[in-house]
């Protein structure tokens, strides 16, 4: 799926996603295979001018943390969208992944395995010691 042209505010489905390989109260009943959010920014020369500046005395630099952040969300976002259009209603082992590339561009790659889960119909029965 082609899925490069999605705004950073899309809308994008409600799907449980976790990091961990399955999803506390709920049981895995389908794969539906892995699935990636894929986005390359640049900092821009505006913004690499500021940030130079700002870390020649050190600290935050927010205009870098602020791009950073907005775009592992629109990779996340593409991620979501991606399972959906899967079939699947939640993402498990949800990882992310980062490059730098040619010194003023980021790749930030959201991957996962897309899944079918139901909610677990037992209750949970705690481990007795002996």
């Amino acid at each position: 799926m082609n899925n490069t042209n999605i705004p950073p505010n899309a809308n994008v489905p409600n799907l449980i996603v976790v990091n961990t390989p399955f999803v506390p109260g709920y049981r895995i009943v389908e794969i539906k295979g892995f699935v990636w959010g894929l986005i390359v920014r640049s900092r821009g020369l505006g913004g690499n001018i500021v940030a130079n500046l700002r870390s020649i005395v050190g600290g935050e630099i927010d205009e870098y943390t602020k791009l950073l952040d907005e775009t592992r969300h629109m990779a996340l976002n593409r991620l979501i969208i991606s399972a959906t259009n899967l079939g699947a209603n939640a993402v498990v082992s949800v990882n992310f992944d980062s490059t730098e590339l040619v010194n003023y561009m980021t790749e930030i790659l959201a991957y996962g395995t897309a899944v079918v889960v139901e909610k677990e119909t037992k209750e949970s029965q705690s481990v007795k010691l002996t």
